[in-house]
């Protein structure tokens, strides 16, 4: 009698524990897609970055030009 009980009682516990693992699991899972998709907005945040700065180089460049010949007249 007590042995059924004992192996009834180890039998729930693995289930449960088991339960508990795969729940664990999953919201590892999703914390992980989280931050994959944060990862990936950033990368395209420094691509758009680094077309700002390269076209904020040109505007210098063409406001030195401008200034240049104004300079000059």
């Amino acid at each position: 009698m007590i042995e059924k009980k004992v192996t009834a009682a180890l039998a729930l516990a693995g289930i449960v524990e088991s339960a508990g693992v795969l729940i664990w699991a999953g919201a590892a899972s999703e914390r992980l897609k989280e931050v994959e998709m944060r990862v990936a907005a950033q990368s395209s945040m420094a691509e758009r970055m680094a077309r700002v700065e390269v076209r904020q180089e040109e505007a210098a460049a063409q406001l030195g030009r401008i200034e240049r010949k104004l300079d000059g007249i």
